[in-house]
């Protein structure tokens, strides 16, 4: 069967110069920058589904259309024939999911429309009583179920009965068939990775904790599976040449949650010589000084750690099971590891008042990160958070269909006077915000510590660059290449950087002529060759017209907007089917997306929604 796998966007967009719609576009007061770049990509879902069902025989396609106009999606959506369309539903993606599944139907009335998950996935009934255009709901971990619906379809039996899947009857009402077990072995699905091209990686599924925010076990059941270390490790292998830059984001919940089998997935890293750059999240509580070590020889180099608040007061009431003293540990042991610390904050949590909320901003002080990011609370179905509003009465179940909201952003209990507080520091303080910088002092010591690591010691020339000392910066930037840097697009840059600063501009052409030869895909390496040339154009040097360089090496640079992780532009042949379609189409010049990290919208006012 062919396969269409869509990641819609969230209501329909419009063409620049174009009125928004006013029944079906963006949300009263919404902003630019409200969705954050986080939103723009893929969901690993649909890449693993997308893997058995291309083992399974079928063709496939996976196309991000996330951030197309709504014209641009009718066209697509025109093209692309195909016998079933899966889409992923997330809350901020429901209405585009409609809107899509809506239009496929007045195109193609005989193809089957699915949707899953984590917003689907426990408002399944309610989905299909109101939008009739969507056939069945796939629910949870959702592979298997994909395999057995795809089986059935080109039968042509009936969906009836599958397990996992909620349809609708004879009568027309939702209908759930029994519930589907969860995957016991991992490593007997077909590795997203052999058939796509994506910087994501999972590695297993599931939390041991329930975090009163987080709808992790609806989506996955109760408790930790995880893959095998020889599967992650040919995972890795498999995804590195495909992509544009050496760069993974490995996006488990917590991916430390089994100490032993990082530090063996680690080990493999180094033994197999896969030379790259990675990303993790995980919890306070599961680090080490020596597991900190060797995930950082390994390539990790930042380190997203879900801190919430700096209020024990609050940790407690979202039934975080960590402390305070246990984020400071962890962030010193991540620091001298060489490891950049981000700190994924919330504001309206349950309890939140002025005080806990200033406690919070206190103890960042303490703590230092890196780098933080606020979010305001989201009360997304399938947590706990979401069941006991519906329990207190001020939310409504079916407030998600009759709404045009992004996400439900709103206080859990904080008074609307604290809520006015938070707000307003939170407007001033939106996305990313840096904090830490480590000096030369910090990264010699974290060299020392480390031995003649190659990422330490382009840390270390960077900051010696910042403080004006070029010989010992281009010492080390030059021993990281020696070494096997694995994105020397980003040290032939700070080279380049390092020759400006010296005068000797026909240096830092050459280094920047090195680094778009060995390593082209960089955006900080595209903004500097972009400038240089426009100096030089400008008669730059000879009018003593100023050359503003970037000289940075961090972790959030190396994303672009390439299908199907990103919603880049789609190949001529888009619609053709065949194994062509499976094949990634180059980055070219595409540019990052124009988001920026973390939402900048805030908390609502609750009071509206007391609606039960």
């Amino acid at each position: 069967m062919r396969v269409a796998l869509l990641y819609p966007p969230p209501w329909k967009l419009p063409d620049d110069g174009e009125a928004p719609d006013p029944a079906d576009g963006p949300p009263p007061g919404y902003q630019r920058g409200d969705l954050d770049a986080d939103f723009y990509q893929t969901p690993y879902g649909l890449f693993s589904l997308g893997a058995q069902a291309r083992r399974a025989g079928h063709q496939v396609k996976v196309l991000n259309l996330s951030a197309f106009t709504w014209s641009k999606v009718d066209e697509v959506l025109r093209a692309l024939d195909a016998d079933v369309y899966g889409m992923s539903c997330w809350t901020a993606t429901r209405r585009g999911v409609a809107l899509s599944a809506a239009r496929l139907k007045e195109l193609r009335p005989r193809a089957h429309v699915t949707v899953g998950g984590p917003h689907a996935t426990p408002l399944a009934e309610q989905m299909l009583r109101h939008h009739p255009a969507i056939d069945t709901v796939c629910v949870g971990e959702s592979d298997v179920t994909f395999l057995e619906l795809l089986a059935r379809l080109a039968a042509g039996e009936g969906v009836a009965g599958t397990a996992g899947v909620v349809w609708r009857g004879a009568r027309g009402e939702p209908t759930r068939g029994p519930e589907r077990e969860a995957i016991a072995r991992l490593d007997e699905l077909a590795c997203p990775h052999h058939a796509f091209s994506t910087h994501i990686l999972m590695t297993a599924r599931g939390c041991p904790w329930a975090c009163t925010f987080c709808g992790a076990e609806t989506s996955w059941g109760r408790g930790f599976r995880s893959q095998s270390v020889d599967y992650v490790l040919d995972a890795i292998e498999a995804a590195l040449p495909k992509l544009p830059v050496r760069m993974l984001q490995i996006k488990d919940d917590t991916f430390t949650t089994n100490k032993k089998r990082v530090t063996q997935i680690c080990e493999g890293i180094l033994d197999r010589g896969l030379r790259f750059v990675w990303s993790c999240d995980t919890r306070v509580d599961l680090l080490t000084e020596p597991l900190l070590r060797v995930m950082r020889l390994a390539g990790c180099q930042r380190l997203s750690l879900g801190v919430e608040s700096g209020s024990q007061r609050i940790l407690d009431a979202i039934d975080k099971k960590i402390t305070v003293d246990e984020i400071l540990t962890s962030t010193r042991l991540a620091k001298e590891a060489g490891i950049k610390v981000r700190y994924y904050m919330m504001l309206g949590n349950r309890g939140e008042t002025r005080e806990t909320f200033e406690e919070t901003l206190s103890f960042l002080e303490r703590a230092r990160p890196h780098e933080y990011l606020f979010s305001c609370l989201s009360v997304y179905p399938g947590t706990i958070d979401y069941r006991d509003a519906v329990a207190g009465g001020w939310l409504a179940p079916e407030i998600d269909c009759r709404e045009r909201f992004q996400e439900l952003k709103t206080p859990f209990d904080a008074s609307p006077e604290d809520t006015a507080l938070m707000n307003a520091w939170f407007h001033e303080h939106t996305g990313l915000q840096p904090m830490h910088v480590d000096g030369v002092a910090e990264y010699r010591a974290i060299l020392e510590r480390l031995g003649d690591h190659d990422g330490a010691h382009l840390d270390l020339g960077a900051a010696y660059y910042r403080e004006g000392e070029l010989e010992l910066a281009d010492h080390h930037v030059t021993r990281a290449l020696e070494l096997g840097y694995p994105l020397p697009g980003l040290a032939y840059n700070h080279k380049a950087c390092i020759a400006k600063a010296r005068g000797d501009l026909d240096a830092m052409m050459s280094h920047f002529s090195t680094a778009a030869r060995v390593d082209p895909q960089h955006w900080v390496l595209i903004q500097n060759v972009n400038a240089a040339r426009a100096w030089f154009a400008a008669d730059g040097p000879r009018r003593g017209l100023p050359l503003e360089l970037s000289a940075r090496h961090d972790f959030q640079l190396l994303e672009r907007t390439a299908q199907p992780t990103l919603p880049g532009p789609l190949a001529e042949d888009f619609a053709t089917w065949g194994d062509a379609d499976l094949a990634a189409q180059p980055a070219g010049d595409y540019l990052r997306l124009p988001g920026q990290e973390g939402s900048r919208r805030d908390l609502g006012d609750k009071r509206r929604l007391r609606t039960v």
